[in-house]
């Protein structure tokens, strides 16, 4: 009998050759909280060989709620440093590259996009967001975006598409109007077509432990499953 490893259960999904594309395959993940933590889970634990991190903040408790890397002994570290950890307990062989910066047009200059097969875009912020897909896509790096998870109760209306058949979501919206713009008319996504809830009134918004742990789950099965096919 052969000897089980991280990889067996997955090779019998994808194949061999798929396995080993995805162990020399090198993601980049742009926001490393309750959406791109999940979106690295699963990038780990289907053997991406190369994973680099990018995100500024640390972990507080605030956080614990949704995402998996926060606990109560995590309060306090980088989210980058608290994740590479993690990744490392998964799969040790994984080459794990941490960047613990705000991704801006001030620090882009730092990383190089190039350098990766498919690249995940995470990020909070509209104008950083903007700033990553459009150098993403000058570089000629596959890209997916995740579009608003905060506001949102029910993670069964979240769906894979093009940004130009978005619907409902703000955050789509305000992208989609920006993208154009900049003569980009086209994005995968992942979006929910539910109305944003916001009973409070906060402007910071509300989130729940399982809404963007799925939308994180969709992004890494997404970057998982074109990487597989993908040729070398």
């Amino acid at each position: 009998m052969q000897e089980e490893t991280l990889y067996t259960r997955t090779e019998m999904i994808l194949g061999h050759d798929a396995i080993e594309r995805l162990k020399s395959a090198r993601v980049a993940v742009f926001g490393v909280g309750g959406v791109g933590g999940f979106a690295v889970e699963a990038l780990a634990r289907a053997g991406v060989g190369s994973i680099t991190l990018v995100d500024s903040d640390k972990v507080s408790v605030s956080n614990i709620n949704r995402q998996i890397i926060a606990t109560v002994s995590t309060v306090g570290m980088y989210k980058t440093d608290a994740m590479m950890a993690r990744i490392k307990d998964i799969n040790p062989l994984c080459d794990v590259k941490v960047k613990s910066i705000f991704y801006s047009q001030e620090t882009a200059h730092t990383i190089d996009l190039s350098q990766f097969d498919y690249i995940l875009d995470c990020i909070d912020s509209v104008a950083a967001k903007i700033h990553l897909i459009v150098s993403a896509k000058e570089a000629g790096t596959p890209i997916i975006s995740s579009m608003g998870a905060g506001n949102k109760l029910d993670p069964t209306r979240f769906k894979v598409s093009d940004i130009s058949k978005t619907q409902v979501d703000p955050l789509a919206r305000v992208i989609r109007l920006e993208l154009r713009k900049r003569g980009i008319n086209h994005l995968k996504v992942v979006f929910s077509d539910e109305i944003p809830i916001n009973p409070t009134g906060e402007r910071t918004p509300g989130s729940i432990s399982f809404v963007p742990s799925v939308v994180g789950l969709i992004l890494g099965s997404e970057v998982i499953k074109d990487l597989a096919k993908s040729q070398q």
